[in-house]
């Protein structure tokens, strides 16, 4: 497991702060990432070129987070492994577990310089559009059109 990309909120603010200090851009981008599939990596990739040594850091929502959002039976893979997935990827410097349904809180605390999403959103309709542009930040989508999807390969 690469323990080294997995931190904890009060651990992520800190290593944001040393990134930051490096002349770093901070991308954030957020997600259950159930089943990771094609989908996912392109989004990652395509968030890691939007900036001059950018920073990938994943909001992963946690287990029940999840239930809330997708409903019983989800997820599939336990948000540890699905953490631990996510950090193996190159493209990722970081994976936080959140509890909440929501990125508000954690795009609060560390502030990024850009929030990604993938295409099945627009600008306008992230859900945290309007904390990251009180933070300073701006919203980008990213990825291939959406094609793949966790809760369309569970239906098959």
């Amino acid at each position: 497991m690469d323990d080294k990309k997995i931190f904890n909120r009060q651990e992520l603010k800190k290593q944001v702060a040393a990134w930051r200090a490096a002349g770093d851009s901070i991308v954030l981008t957020n997600g259950c990432f159930d089943l990771l599939h094609v989908g996912h990596v392109r989004s990652l990739r395509a968030a890691k070129e939007l900036a001059p040594r950018a920073r990938i850091i994943v909001g992963l929502n946690s287990d029940a987070s999840v239930r809330v959002l997708k409903g019983e039976g989800r997820p599939r893979t336990p948000e540890g492994e699905r953490a631990e997935l996510l950090a193996a990827l190159s493209d990722v410097d970081a994976v936080v577990i959140f509890p909440e349904a929501d990125a508000r809180a954690l795009i609060r605390e560390i502030r990024p310089d850009i929030h990604a999403k993938g295409t099945d959103y627009t600008a306008e309709s992230v859900p945290e559009r309007d904390v990251v542009i009180e933070c300073g930040g701006r919203v980008e989508i990213v990825g291939d059109p959406k094609t793949h999807s966790s809760t369309e390969i569970l239906r098959k």
